[in-house]
């Protein structure tokens, strides 16, 4: 494998004996001949690269000559998407490519093409009206481009053709090796292989193997040698050495940037915790449906498999959540007014006084119904795309955006927060937290990006002593396994269903009598 090539050399340097065969031989000759490669700006590229794309661009076409794959794991919002464009158009000439990328950003991928590369010819798979015909005319200079549900339903078709590159957009959504989606991905042919994604580790390192194993195979070893060897000593925080291996096997093939070492010229990010205090109804209502939880588990809990038992805390951590955000969201009955619906239409009524536009996530789409008919009863304008909205609608919307209609846009966390560029709102608001918040980032991305010329203000509404706070305080421990891995700082171990069941024991904090109206 080369991925192995810099470590045995290290070796031969360090005075250890290796014997090597001709394949071997030839395999560390190219990795010598790469790293002094300077490639040439590819010829049809419209457009001027920044300095570290340009520097990512020769990255990864070092990789391609060495026969290894890579990941480019730069910050959201920093142009990984051209940078890869400039890799297909000097591969173009080597075979067709594929992309495989979220429906919804499938006709972006179009656009870019179209804008940085006109020269290659975009093919959108799912616009075939015959796919296995479309599959047998591929040629070099095309582009093919494949949602995840089609790499699905036509892997065996796409797994009989060979690709001279390979694209693997979004990553993250091949994250379970498990997965229809990933098993398709492993089998496809490729001669090289890219995955995109700001964020290749969210959870566990699980996630990072599954990455590797499409992107390149045998790097990590098989999930049972990667999980003895590194995830379980790196998760249990028990293995600092474990941990600093893995970064130095993961280095030759995984570049990543942040907006602060290299877009210095991007507009500033200023991130405000806005803390809501329930109503004492509010309080009353969300504490009896904590203890009503506490006291189900505590009797039916011990009868029923550690599994079942974490599937019950979540639902009943849910439902809290819900609580938190709207009494109608656990209740459709409910009468009882929501504080952080009075204090967001404060917000936005303050924001729409002085000009700027925002971007409102939730991951529950329930609440953005809500949120919907509040802002139609104050006379705001909005649009509005979740999960279920059309990729070409939601294309639509998204250029009705910015060319300057609505003073909000309401989009659902998951179906919004990849693959899109939302630069015309200047304010984005996150009404509830979720687990994870990489996933948040990526959301708040789609305004912070390349091409955004005002500051960006991220308000994050968080309703004070509920299940809310405890999420926001378990971010830090999230954005810790990252940094652990893909940085080099220290780890925090996953959540157990112990660990869950605390959060629901955890009361709320009763209201002030200063919080009646708020």
């Amino acid at each position: 494998s080369p991925g192995a090539v810099p470590a045995v050399r290290a070796l031969a340097e360090a005075g250890a004996q290796v014997d090597a065969g001709p394949d071997w031989m030839r395999l560390t000759e190219r990795l010598t001949a790469s790293a002094t490669l300077v490639p040439k700006r590819p010829k049809g590229l419209d457009g001027i690269l920044r300095d570290y794309q340009a520097e990512g661009y020769a990255w990864l076409t070092r990789v391609a000559a060495w026969g290894a794959g890579a990941c480019l794991a730069d910050d959201m919002g920093l142009g990984k998407t051209v940078q890869a464009i400039a890799v297909l158009l000097d591969r173009a000439k080597q075979g067709p490519a594929l992309v495989l990328a979220p429906t919804s950003v499938t006709y972006n991928w179009v656009d870019e093409l179209s804008r940085f590369a006109p020269g290659l010819r975009p093919i959108v798979l799912a616009d075939a009206a015959d796919r296995t015909a479309c599959l047998a005319k591929l040629k070099p200079n095309d582009v093919l481009i494949a949602s995840y549900g089609l790499l699905v339903r036509d892997g065996a078709a796409l797994a009989a053709c060979s690709f001279a590159t390979l694209v693997v957009d979004e990553a993250q959504a091949l994250k379970n090796p498990n997965t229809l989606r990933a098993k398709a991905a492993r089998r496809l042919d490729a001669q090289f292989r890219i995955a995109l994604s700001g964020t290749p580790l969210e959870n566990h390192l699980g996630e990072l193997w599954s990455l590797f194993a499409i992107v390149f195979p045998g790097l990590l070893g098989s999930w049972e040698q990667f999980r003895e060897r590194f995830a379980l000593p790196i998760e249990r925080g028990l293995d600092k050495e474990a941990r600093g291996a893995l970064s130095r096997v993961l280095r030759p093939f995984l570049l990543r940037r942040t907006k602060a070492e290299v877009a210095r010229e991007l507009p500033s990010r200023t991130e405000i915790q806005v803390s809501v205090a329930l109503s004492k109804p509010e309080w009353q209502l969300y504490e009896d449906a904590r203890l009503a939880a506490v006291a189900e588990l505590g009797v039916h809990g011990k009868k029923i498999k550690n599994e079942q038992q974490r599937f019950a805390v979540l639902a009943a951590l849910t439902r809290l959540r819900l609580l938190a955000s709207h009494p109608r969201l656990y209740d459709s009955g409910s009468t009882i007014g929501s504080s952080k619906m009075k204090r967001l239409l404060e917000l936005l009524e303050e924001l729409q006084t002085e000009g700027h536009r925002a971007l409102v996530f939730s991951q529950f789409t329930s609440h953005l119904g809500l949120v919907r008919e509040e802002l139609d009863r104050a006379g705001f304008s909005s649009l509005y795309l979740d999960g279920s909205t059309p990729a070409g609608h939601r294309q639509k919307l998204i250029q009705r955006f910015q060319a300057g209609e609505g003073d909000v846009f309401l989009i659902s966390l998951k179906a919004g927060g990849t693959g899109i560029n939302l630069t015309a709102a200047d304010y984005v608001i996150h009404l509830d937290p979720w687990w994870n918040p990489a996933v948040e980032d990526q959301a708040t991305d789609r305004a912070h990006r390349i091409g955004q010329t005002k500051p960006v203000t991220v308000y994050r509404l968080i309703t004070r002593g509920t299940i809310e706070e405890q999420i926001v305080a378990m971010h830090g421990d999230k954005r810790a396994l990252v940094a652990g891995v893909l940085e080099g700082t220290d780890v925090a171990a996953r959540l157990s269903t112990r660990d869950l069941l605390d959060l629901l024991e955890a009361g709320a904090r009763a209201p002030d009598s200063t919080d009646d109206d708020a």
